[in-house]
């Protein structure tokens, strides 16, 4: 009978967990499918193209920063009720707001057609996205991390992590898929736009996760308990966005700064690196190059992250934390130099390595956030911690790495990097330890 039962739990698992990464997949999908369009169409499909090259792209990557600003809103938001009604109900709302959005921006007309209305509702549309994304990251995660054993809890936490270069791969794929079918006229007239209306699939994912998944014992666990007590528990009477703040104000702003190094360089390496391969006159790359070579290094990263996330579950989520931030440093001064060779492998490399060293962080980083926070506040004080971390280090990077490149040269996109990571090795060593913490 026991075996049975160990078997139905860890099928459960296996379920959770694989429909975690689906999810997650497609939701940075459509989020991180606006990067890449940042660089490569929307400056040319929804600004004034008297405007020069690089003001058009300073533009279109501003507007990628509005969806980091709304993430700390749906952080709060979502955060509220996930820990008030269940981590599962919330991530099917945050999916399907992210599937609906993302599916409108393939539908948008364009600057030549509407004028100024374009951009707005272009921004709008992103704004929709980063309050699901700000929603959709706290809910996966701790549908994960919450259901798996305490010893094997940075493995499974990887699976909601590992969304993020697989939606970066998607995407990549989606745009090299169809640009190579058509020619550049037609990509830029309405190609363009398919990748974004099939994200439409989002929607089927999130109706699955309604009907097949069960919310985390963590939270039943503690839902039980309240509802078995005479006297509501103070976490049920003040909101649990407000309690967290309350009760960990300290650590949910070092999360926060935990996460810097990790947003900024991401960034950069996903969507500013594109731009600066197709535009900087010393390579002038195509743009499938850079899409193919940032497709390869994401694909890579996925394995990678698993590794260091089980790594974690054996010597500590901030030893792995930690060398990931500091080679991630070393390597912003590297990055640039092999870029410049013009040499689509050594390019390959610089940008692979990059992910790699943001995999040691990235990946130990579910366990890590699920362990600081107790549960009735896990949800708010976890995606507090994220999405302001969010939007310090990723809301700005490409502009920022745009302005500096621009104005002082690309060594000093280098010397951000290593400051990210810098404020990122602080952080942690404010931070305890948490591995093998109950939850």
């Amino acid at each position: 009978m026991s075996d049975t039962t160990g078997q139905d739990q860890q099928q459960n698992m296996r379920r959770v967990a694989m429909t975690s990464l689906a999810g997650t997949s497609i939701e940075w999908y459509d989020f991180f499918l606006y990067g890449t369009a940042a660089a490569v169409i929307f400056p040319k499909a929804f600004f004034p193209q008297e405007l020069p090259t690089m003001v058009l792209l300073i533009i279109s990557f501003s507007t990628l920063a509005v969806g980091f600003l709304a993430r700390p809103l749906g952080g709060i938001i979502f955060g509220h009720f996930g820990d008030r009604i269940g981590r599962k109900r919330t991530l099917v709302v945050a999916l399907m707001m992210m599937g609906v959005a993302t599916t409108l921006i393939g539908f948008l007309p364009t600057y030549a057609s509407i004028g100024i209305a374009a951009p707005l509702l272009l921004v709008a549309l992103r704004f929709v996205q980063g309050l699901a994304i700000g929603g959709q990251w706290g809910g996966a995660m701790l549908l994960v991390t919450e259901s798996a054993p305490s010893d094997q809890r940075g493995w499974y936490g990887a699976y909601a992590q590992a969304g993020a270069p697989m939606g970066v791969i998607l995407a990549n794929l989606a745009f090299i898929g169809v640009s190579s079918s058509m020619s550049d006229e037609a990509f830029m007239d309405w190609g363009w736009r398919l990748p974004f209306i099939a994200s439409i699939v989002l929607i089927g994912i999130s109706m699955y996760i309604q009907l097949k998944i069960e919310d985390t014992e963590a939270f039943r666990s503690l839902s039980d308990a309240q509802s078995a007590d005479d006297k509501p528990a103070a976490a049920v009477e003040r909101s649990p966005v407000v309690e967290a703040i309350r009760k960990y104000p300290k650590r949910i702003m070092l999360a926060a700064g935990a996460f810097l190094s990790v947003q900024v360089t991401f960034y950069i390496l996903i969507a500013f690196v594109i731009a600066y391969g197709m535009n900087s006159p010393s390579v002038e790359l195509s743009r499938d190059t850079m899409l193919t070579a940032v497709l390869v290094a994401a694909a890579i990263m996925v394995p990678t992250q698993f590794y260091f996330s089980g790594l974690s579950d054996r010597i500590g989520r901030k030893n792995v934390y930690r060398w990931g931030a500091i080679l991630t440093g070393i390597w912003g001064f590297i990055l640039f130099p092999l870029i410049d060779t013009g040499d689509p492998v050594m390019i390959g490399f610089a940008i692979t390595m990059g992910l790699l060293f943001l995999g040691m962080q990235y990946g130990p980083q579910a366990a890590y956030f699920t362990e600081l926070f107790s549960t009735e506040v896990r949800y708010s004080g976890a995606s507090l911690g994220y999405q302001i971390g969010a939007i310090l280090g990723g809301a700005l990077a490409p502009t920022i790495a745009v302005l500096l490149w621009n104005e002082f040269g690309i060594f000093y996109v280098s010397v951000y990097i290593a400051i990210a990571a810098l404020l990122t090795l602080w952080s942690l060593s404010q931070l305890e330890e948490t591995k093998g913490n109950s939850l």
